[in-house]
């Protein structure tokens, strides 16, 4: 599938739109739209739990649950992971209070802007394509977690099997048609406008694989809940 080259991610000042989802942690569905008008809510949309990395930035979101709530806003996890196969991993790997949606087919991430990266073989356009040679000279460096920075396949793999996380069919499938999913967390006012957001897209992969600045994201939500 081509790398589509005409989406950007939503930016301060612009208005989110309303998806909508199934749930993991509860049943039914959620939708944005259930918090506009209700509260500020701070929308993390996530590569599938196959991701190594997206494991931690979500238990990092969560971590932050009890803060965002203190001060009035909510917050939402959104995995490209198959709902069965996401309810099974929070059950083992359980997140107090964490509210998360399943997107299997990535829309919710196309709806915010964020590209679905497409590896090819020497061609390097981001954050729409990037050759396997620029990507594996991309280094991860996550302290105590890592030995030494890494190259992404090299770290993936790493982590997989300090977690204990064997990929299943059904991440198999995510990971064939969304391995390059970019990723991003969007903080959404009352009336669902965003605020501020933190990505993988500017720079030329920066960011990838990166995590926001608390302080910052807290600043960010002082300002929004008040």
């Amino acid at each position: 599938m081509s790398a589509r080259i005409d989406l950007v991610p939503l930016q301060p000042g612009d208005r989110a739109p309303n998806v909508v989802l199934d749930a993991i942690t509860q049943e039914g569905k959620i939708a944005l739209d259930d918090f506009r008008g209700q509260k500020p809510v701070l929308v993390g949309l996530f590569r599938g739990l196959h991701c190594a990395f997206c494991r931690r930035h979500i238990a990092a979101q969560a971590r932050l649950d009890p803060e965002l709530r203190e001060k009035g806003v909510e917050s939402l996890t959104v995995v490209n992971t198959p709902i069965e196969r996401a309810r099974l991993y929070f059950r083992y790997h359980p997140m107090p209070n964490l509210l998360a949606a399943s997107d299997p087919e990535r829309a919710s991430h196309r709806a915010f802007g964020l590209p679905n990266l497409e590896f090819t073989q020497d061609e390097t356009n981001w954050p729409y394509k990037v050759s396997m040679a620029a990507a594996k000279d991309m280094r991860v460096d996550i302290p105590g977690e890592l030995p030494t920075p890494m190259d992404p396949f090299a770290a993936s793999e790493f982590l997989d099997k300090k977690d204990h996380y064997e990929v299943t069919e059904a991440d198999e499938q995510m990971m064939a048609t969304g391995h390059g999913q970019l990723i991003g967390q969007f903080l959404l006012d009352r009336q669902g406008v965003v605020r501020w957001s933190f990505t993988e897209v500017p720079e030329g992969g920066r960011y990838m694989f990166g995590a926001p600045n608390p302080q910052e994201l807290m600043s960010a939500v002082s300002q929004v809940a008040q």
